[in-house]
């Protein structure tokens, strides 16, 4: 994304208060359940869940509240129904935007996001309205300051390993690499040691747009806020210039 890093993104949503924490910690619990219920409780055996389990490490979750989340998980896979479900629509200024949710209540969570959308002047629109804007892709942010590794060799690595691109910025390096890859690609760097800021499949946008009124960019970032204040949002993409 040009104008500013990914990595001071992903630094100030770390920084964040406790809530924010909190909020954070919820989304990777529900994942680390329905991964647990899907493919049991052995990471070794169980793909999706050491890719969880990499996520929660990346924001910083303690171990013993990730193993306690696979234990109850074990004990009560009946128990857990969750489900995905996905939203695109429009915001101010034609952005598109992007929701993905984990619920057990799909009336109240397809309520609350419209709400959010209408709120900050969109409107939800039909499953693939926006989704042809997006590339999905494994996307692995790694910290220059945590990478003793020399920048050609880590780049081998993560080719070698399977991945379609990797980039430098100032404070950070970008792998991308297609969704199938995206184990294979985090697994080659974990044996490494190498530490990760960011590993989970993403949708990043083709283009971005710059919001040039005031109020639109007010009135999109009341939506976003108000999306990442439900429990039930997993993630929001966004097409949004933020610079």
């Amino acid at each position: 994304m040009s104008g500013h890093s990914k990595f001071a993104n992903i630094k100030h949503k770390k920084e964040k208060n406790d809530a924010a924490r909190g909020k954070i910690f919820t989304i990777i619990g529900r994942e680390i359940a329905v991964a647990v219920k899907e493919g049991g409780p052995d990471p070794n055996n169980n793909s999706r869940l050491r890719d969880v389990i990499a996520k929660a490490k990346a924001n910083n979750m303690p171990n013993d509240t990730i193993e306690r989340g696979i234990k109850k998980a074990a004990g009560n896979a009946n128990a857990v129904n969750y489900e995905y479900v996905s939203y695109e629509g429009y915001g101010p200024g034609g952005t598109a935007i992007i929701v993905d949710a984990l619920t057990d209540n799909k009336n109240r969570t397809a309520a609350n996001v419209r709400s959010a959308f209408t709120k900050g002047n969109g409107s939800v629109g039909t499953q693939g309205c926006v989704s042809y804007m997006f590339d999905q892709k494994g996307q692995i942010i790694i910290d220059r300051e945590e990478c003793d590794k020399d920048p050609d060799d880590l780049m081998m690595l993560a080719l070698d390993a399977g991945a379609e691109d990797f980039s430098e910025e100032e404070d950070s390096f970008e792998i991308l690499t297609d969704p199938d890859s995206f184990s294979e690609v985090r697994q080659a760097l974990e044996n490494e040691g190498i530490v990760m800021a960011q590993a989970e499949v993403t949708m990043i946008p083709q283009n971005y747009v710059v919001l040039a009124d005031e109020n639109d960019r007010k009135n999109l970032q009341k939506t976003l806020d108000l999306l990442d204040e439900d429990d039930d949002v997993q993630n929001v993409y966004h097409n949004w210039e933020e610079a």
